[in-house]
Order: C-alpha cells, then sequence, then structure tokens
C-alpha cells in the first residue's frame, strides 16, 4: 500500500505574529514600563546625566582639579577669574590658552588689582603631568591631571582670600557635599522605613507611639532643630568624625516625612490578599514586610527619596555656612560659601559665590529626576 503523504509538500513554519504595543504593554514588568515613562521625561534624562557627571567628577577630583584644595599663592591673592580663549594678537591658535595677570595695589584702597597681561601666554595642556603624585582611590598613584598649565596659574574661576584655586575646591568640595547628601538620606530612609512600617503593620499601641514621635519631630522648625544637634558637636573632632555627625544630624530631622508615608502604604497594604496569604501561611513577619509589602511600593520610595536629597545638600551647605556643619580644613561647599558671608568679600571678589552656584544646580537636578521618578512612579495613570 502506497503511502499518500509521500509527495504532499511540506508546509513551512510560520513566523510568529508581532506583538502589538498595546500587547507588549500589557505583558511588560512594572519596572519595564517605569524605565519606558521615565525616558519619555526629558529634563529628568538629562538630569539623570548631569548628575552621573557630577558624582564622577567627585569621585576622581584629584583627576579633575587643576590643583589641591590647600595650594595656595600669596602672589595670586583674589586672583579674577581667566577667561579661557583661542584668538590673540598672532592670530587663531588650536590650543586654547589663558592670559597672565599683572598684580599691582591701589593707591587709594590698597587691594591687590590685576591687569590682563597680553604678553604672558600660558597654552592650557591636556592629560598633563604636574609633579604634585595622588592616590586613585587608594589603589596607585600618579600625577596625571585633566588639564593645566607647565608655567604659570589657571585659575578658571578665580581664586580666593589665601590664593586657592575656586574651580578646584568647588570640585573637591563636592565630594561632601553631595555624598552628605546620599549618606544621610540613606539613614532617613532606613530610619523611615522602620518606625514607618511598624506602625503601619502593627497598628495600635505603636502606631500611636510611633505617630506622636513623627508629629513631635515635624512641629519643630528644621533649621533650628539642625542647628541646636549641628552645635553639640565638638569642635576638636576630626573631618570624619564631623561629616558621619552632621549626616546623622540629617537624617534624625528628615525621616519623618518618608516615615508617614510608609506608614500610610502599609495600613493600605496590610489589607491585601497576598499580604494576607503570607501571613496566613505562616511567613515571619521580617518577611513579609521584606519581601512584600515594601517591594509593593519600592518606586515611590525611590521618587520620595530622590526628591529628599536636595534638602539634605542644602541642610549641610546651611550649618556649613554658619560655621555649625563641617569647618576646616574640610572643604564643601557650604565651608567655600562661608568665605562670602560679608558684602565686602562679594564687592571685591564675587566669584566666591560660585560655589552657590553649584548647589544649586545639583538641588535642581535632583528635583527635576525625583519629579520624572514619581512620574514613571505610577506607569498606568
Amino acid at each position: 500500500m502506497s503511502n499518500t503523504n509521500q509527495h504532499e509538500p511540506q508546509q513551512e513554519p510560520q513566523a510568529p505574529e508581532p506583538i502589538s504595543e498595546g500587547e507588549a504593554t500589557h505583558l511588560a514588568s512594572q519596572w519595564t514600563l517605569m524605565w519606558r515613562r521615565f525616558k519619555r521625561h526629558k529634563l529628568a534624562m538629562i538630569s539623570l546625566g548631569l548628575l552621573v557627571i557630577i558624582y564622577i567628577v567627585a569621585m576622581f577630583a584629584e583627576f579633575f582639579a587643576p590643583y589641591g584644595p590647600w595650594e595656595y599663592s600669596r602672589d595670586y591673592v583674589h586672583m579674577p577669574p581667566q577667561q579661557v580663549r583661542f584668538v590673540s594678537d598672532e592670530g587663531f591658535h588650536l590650543r586654547p590658552f589663558v592670559y597672565g595677570y599683572e598684580q599691582y595695589r591701589h593707591p587709594v584702597t590698597r587691594q591687590f588689582q590685576y591687569d590682563v597681561d597680553t604678553d604672558e601666554r600660558y597654552p592650557i595642556r591636556f592629560f598633563v603631568r604636574t609633579g604634585r603624585p595622588y592616590s586613585v582611590l587608594g589603589l596607585f598613584e600618579t600625577d596625571i591631571r585633566l588639564f593645566g598649565v607647565e608655567e604659570g596659574h589657571v585659575f578658571l574661576l578665580g581664586a580666593d582670600p589665601l590664593g586657592r584655586c575656586v574651580f578646584s575646591r568647588i570640585i573637591y568640595g563636592s565630594r561632601v557635599s553631595t555624598t552628605i547628601g546620599l549618606a544621610g538620606e540613606a539613614v532617613a530612609l532606613f530610619l523611615g522605613l522602620l518606625v514607618g512600617g511598624l506602625c503601619g503593620y502593627f497598628g495600635g499601641a505603636i502606631d500611636d507611639l510611633g505617630q506622636r514621635l513623627i508629629e513631635f519631630v515635624r512641629s519643630i522648625p528644621e533649621i533650628p532643630l539642625w542647628m541646636g544637634f549641628a552645635a553639640a558637636v565638638p569642635r576638636d573632632w576630626t573631618v570624619t568624625q564631623t561629616y558621619f555627625a552632621i549626616t546623622l544630624v540629617l537624617s534624625l530631622v528628615g525621616w519623618s516625612g518618608i516615615g508617614r508615608e510608609v506608614r500610610s502604604k502599609f495600613l493600605s497594604l496590610r489589607e491585601e490578599d497576598f499580604v494576607m496569604s503570607a501571613r496566613m501561611i505562616g511567613a515571619p513577619t521580617r518577611r513579609v514586610i521584606g519581601r512584600h509589602m515594601i517591594p509593593a511600593f519600592m518606586s515611590h520610595i525611590i521618587a520620595s527619596a530622590t526628591l529628599a536629597i536636595p534638602g539634605m545638600i542644602i541642610g549641610e551647605t546651611a550649618l556649613s555656612f554658619l560655621g555649625l556643619g563641617m569647618r576646616p580644613p574640610a572643604v564643601s561647599w557650604g565651608v567655600l560659601l562661608s568665605q562670602a558671608q560679608n558684602l565686602r568679600t562679594v564687592a571685591l571678589a564675587p566669584w566666591l559665590l560660585l560655589p552657590g552656584v553649584a548647589v544649586i544646580v545639583t538641588c535642581l537636578a535632583f528635583c527635576f529626576l525625583g519629579d520624572g521618578l514619581r512620574d514613571a512612579a505610577d506607569p498606568y495613570s
């Protein structure tokens, strides 16, 4: 008996039908949907890139800063910013350069004055060896910096009253001011999750006690409370000890807002089916909270924490500006701004206010980033 299927043509396998955009959205995870929505927020994307650059510069400050934070020269006291140029009297130059300054004393005010000396031209070189070695993350030593001059000085943002480079000190100051915001918010987030989670999960007397504590902390204005805690920090502490003390001071004040948000979320989540099921099968409390409840609103926590970081940075800047936070020899944006506390200094050297621009730019970047994360935290809206 012959096989009738022997000469039948074999059917080609059909390609799977393409998934429509609506189906792809329906099948995507929540984090994928958040990323898609976050990318549509242009200001948030720009702010994310800017913050990445800021933290990279802070991490490798020795490489990006042309001078050390304590290098000074008495010949360049209150020297104004040098303009980077490409055109001189001789024509166009491919390599950027700066002109030197001629220093003299004003005959009436006796203050140092500077005139541009076009006879002194200092070419700016990149990846230059300065002869001043430094350690890269404690791994190896090198003396290569991003840019510099072989002769003279290059002060892109001028010099302070001791002849120190303001641009270099702003870069070094970013290491303290930006990381203290992250560290302070991390501690505040931990305290907020702990107190708010216990209040919302157990309720009853624990909730009443926790709410009274949160209301007490929030009833006191932040600046006076910061000042009171910071004033208790001993003056003879090292820079590292003061850094952790100020971080603790900022976090002890900033946790209450997150704690109240976490408590309200826990109150709504503890009656959900997946939480009730985990409790009925005998899951321990820490597992119910850590594996089921907190991940359910982790995106909201991230957005709230990002929006709170600028407050930490401004808090450190304000305390250091008032002399209650970081103190010399520490270098932070608040310490740098403390040099511009009187009108006479600002009138003579207005570039000493430039660390404030760094604070504003960084805080705005965090605000735009937090705004984008807040919108992306609810991808179904």
